[in-house]
């Protein structure tokens, strides 16, 4: 009889020529377990996911009470759901007051596709401008956006009018124009590494959106949700989006992902052709629940006002000569080395001795923290003893 290994290798798609193979049979808090008793202290969260932590209980009851009610019922936008309802509600209660329509969808990168169609639309331009090494999703369009060509080369031709900018450079920004319909950013760079903008920067961006009548979306796919230490990223730095993303930790370990925006701008969707953008399953009633759920454990234990000083408590323990950098912000960390040899060698190691990390799509030389937001410090202090020794070993 096959193991599920075999299986997974013969019968499920892979990424890589060289998955990990680490099977999971449950998850619980910080925590992750294997089969025969294997215990993994999670850094990684799902890729920023599990901001509190794996099976919360009150998302697990979130579920299961919707589920008693109605799952599926039709495509969204037609029925008046009290989960999608309660969730919009909530998230526009959270930002600024131009952002106050919420547009459901399934992923990540299902916004960043919405968000693409209605700054077109909206501002009857063709032109979006990126950054180099962002990433806001894999398929055709948001593939369209990555900076990296070594990632768009095999799927072309993708979306004309692509521009790229470089991050945190002032000399770029001329390159914004009146035929530029929609800037996208990340607010902290995710795959580049964790590259937090100079505040200065972010905002002469949103200056020369307002000169150009350009509009700002911000990506806040893996920086939302507290894991910054704030709600959302972009409030460290006094600028707000015309058009926001968020997904992955929204749902409290469930997929949905939104597009926000003023209703200004969504309602060009609406007609001229009506139903311009549509989604069977985006802001499924039992994802709706669960993210609702989510964000109130958030809120109500305020579990972003710890992060600064976990993330600083990671710092002074992550001290070691082979390590050249630490950056990022708050629970957005990256531990930069030299060579992919030494990072894929780490993770190894760690994974064998109960932490799992990762690293990064466009800096494979840098290690990734990102754990839940419930992490402990003693956990944190253990997490870090086992790294360093995989760093003295390997660097």
């Amino acid at each position: 009889m096959l193991s599920n290994r075999e299986i997974f290798l013969l019968n499920t798609a892979q990424t890589s020529n060289s998955p990990r193979l680490t099977e999971i049979v449950s998850a619980e808090g910080i925590y992750l377990y294997g089969p025969n008793g294997e215990k993994y202290l999670d850094l990684v969260s799902g890729f920023a996911v599990n901001n509190i932590g794996h099976r919360h209980p009150k998302v697990i009851q979130a579920i299961k009470d919707q589920v008693d009610q109605h799952l599926h019922v039709t495509v969204y936008g037609e029925f008046v759901q009290t989960p999608q309802v309660k969730l919009a509600e909530k998230l526009v209660s959270l930002l600024p007051p131009n952002l106050n329509s919420v547009y459901f969808v399934n992923s990540g990168t299902e916004a960043t596709e919405g968000a693409m169609k209605i700054a077109k639309k909206y501002t009857s331009r063709t032109e979006i401008i990126a950054a180099k090494k962002a990433y806001h999703g894999s398929t055709q369009g948001s593939l369209s956006l990555i900076g990296n060509d070594e990632y768009r080369r095999a799927y072309g031709p993708l979306l004309p009018d692509i521009s790229y900018i470089n991050f945190n450079s002032n000399d770029d920004l001329f390159k914004i124009t009146e035929k530029t319909a929609a800037v996208i950013l990340e607010t902290v760079q995710g795959e580049a590494g964790m590259r937090v903008p100079d505040k200065a920067w972010l905002q002469a961006v949103r200056d020369r959106c307002n000169e150009t009548g350009a509009l700002l979306i911000l990506d806040e796919i893996q920086t939302g949700f507290g894991r910054t230490g704030k709600m959302f990223a972009f409030e460290y730095f006094d600028v707000a989006p015309d058009i926001l993303l968020v997904a992955k930790a929204l749902g409290g370990g469930m997929p949905i992902g939104a597009f926000i925006a003023d209703r200004g701008i969504m309602q060009v969707i609406t007609s001229n052709p009506m139903l311009g953008h549509i989604t069977t399953f985006g802001g499924h009633p039992v994802c709706a629940a669960a993210a609702l759920a989510s964000i109130d454990v958030i809120l109500e234990e305020m579990l972003f006002e710890s992060i600064e000083s976990k993330a600083q408590l990671f710092r002074q323990h992550l001290q070691h000569p082979s390590i050249r950098e630490v950056r990022g912000l708050g629970f957005m960390m990256c531990i930069q080395l030299d060579t992919f040899q030494q990072v894929e060698s780490i993770s190894k190691y760690c994974a064998e001795n109960g932490v799992m990390i990762d690293w990064f799509l466009h800096c494979e030389t840098a290690l990734r923290i990102a754990p839940p937001l419930v992490i402990e410090k003693e956990e944190i202090i253990q997490a870090c003893d086992i790294l360093l020794k995989g760093i003295e070993l390997f660097t």
